[in-house]
């Protein structure tokens, strides 16, 4: 028995239940820190990002329809770039609040680490979710 048999592989069988988009490993310098030391040089920091968006396959294979991850991606750069804050939680809430630029995204995780603070550690940093109200 194959699996249309079975009733598997009908696209009429399932529906999309939740939709994510991942931006994996952002690495960019911002000028960042609570110390004077901290901010006299930019520091190298690494983005994650998990948005929960509106589950709506696109029925006609065009970008309107999808929430588009190069501007995602370029609202976060420059968030970041033009960012001068003291705490990354502060630089957290600002990316999150940025993300929400289209109505069809629903929440928002951010995950920001500082790469270089310690030696010995590879990475400490933040992670918050911010979810859409209604």
């Amino acid at each position: 028995m194959d699996g249309e048999e079975a009733g598997g592989g009908h696209e009429t069988d399932t529906e999309v239940t939740a939709q994510r988009i991942i931006v994996r490993d952002l690495s960019l310098s911002c000028r960042i820190g609570v110390t004077e030391e901290e901010r006299a040089r930019r520091q190298r920091i690494r983005l994650n990002l998990k948005l929960e968006v509106v589950p709506a396959p696109p029925s006609e294979d065009r970008i309107a329809e999808v929430v588009h991850y190069g501007h995602l991606v370029d609202r976060v750069r420059r968030t970041c770039l033009k960012a001068d804050v003291q705490l990354l939680e502060t630089l957290a809430e600002q990316v999150a609040a940025n993300c929400f630029f289209d109505a069809r995204i629903v929440s928002v995780t951010v995950r920001i680490e500082k790469l270089d603070r310690y030696a010995d550690v590879g990475g400490i940093g933040i992670e918050l979710e911010r979810q859409r109200k209604g």
